[in-house]
């Protein structure tokens, strides 16, 4: 059986996140996720994940400064001291609640400066993470949501990581952002499966709740299913309103 993973990060946002993630367990989701948690005390999200027996899987590392647009840190140039000082935060931030995975941010840069920018600064969140038993994910963001963001292609960051080179540097696998700037998700998710941490969706180009759109996601969970992937997939969607009345997907792409 599928099972699915709610980004809090989208979902039941009216919500405080402890009362999101109980929200999550009523809805019959089996894992939860989130974007940017600093702001609520890791104590409370941790007794809501210790009340509720849901993992949380992941978080991000902050934006920066959102006033000036930024997006991420790790592949600014110059920045070196505040993209540590981020990821050294969201692993702590991990650590307590025991979440498994650090999503760090790239931001929006170009060019080779950038490149061994963020190489340097996830070759160092890959060894602090180590030493936590953590995972680093790197995400490809579409042009359309993120024009200038510095990663925006799965051989990009199949590249990255092969540089950085530590085992627990892995994929992001957003179909999501993959299908509105690649397609053919199915087939890219078996090329990169040795390289994928994590797999996120919601439809296509709308990025709302997966049962419409360009993407026939019974095909792609299933072409997920084949490949023995076990782990929860994350719900990252958009909803249009109220987040329990778009959850009729659950029942039929289980």
């Amino acid at each position: 059986m599928t099972l699915f993973s709610a980004n809090l990060g989208f979902l039941w946002t009216e919500l405080s996140l402890p009362d999101a993630i109980r929200a999550a367990k009523v809805a019959g989701f089996d894992a939860v996720e989130c974007h940017w948690p600093f702001d609520t005390p890791a104590q409370d999200v941790k007794a809501a994940l210790d009340e509720t027996g849901l993992p949380m899987l992941g978080l991000n590392t902050r934006r920066g400064n959102l006033s000036q647009g930024e997006n991420g840190l790790a592949a600014l140039v110059g920045r070196e001291v505040d993209a540590r000082t981020a990821i050294d935060e969201a692993l702590a931030y991990a650590d307590e609640i025991g979440a498994k995975c650090v999503h760090v941010m790239a931001g929006f840069a170009s060019g080779e400066e950038a490149r061994q920018t963020f190489i340097a600064n996830l070759t160092y969140a890959c060894k602090a993470a180590s030493q936590l038993g953590k995972t680093i994910l790197i995400e490809p963001l579409n042009r359309h949501d993120a024009p200038g963001y510095f990663l925006q292609t799965t051989d990009q960051a199949r590249d990255v990581i092969e540089h950085v080179g530590e085992a627990n540097l892995k994929l992001m696998f957003d179909c999501y952002h993959i299908g509105r700037t690649e397609g053919d998700v199915a087939t890219r998710a078996e090329e990169l499966l040795p390289f994928i941490g994590h797999v996120q969706f919601a439809s296509v180009p709308d990025r709302g709740p997966p049962d419409h759109g360009e993407l026939d996601y019974w095909f792609v969970f299933t072409a997920f299913d084949s490949l023995g992937w076990t782990a929860p997939l994350g719900a990252e969607y958009k909803p249009n309103g109220d987040t329990d009345a778009t959850l009729g997907w659950m029942k039929t792409l289980r």
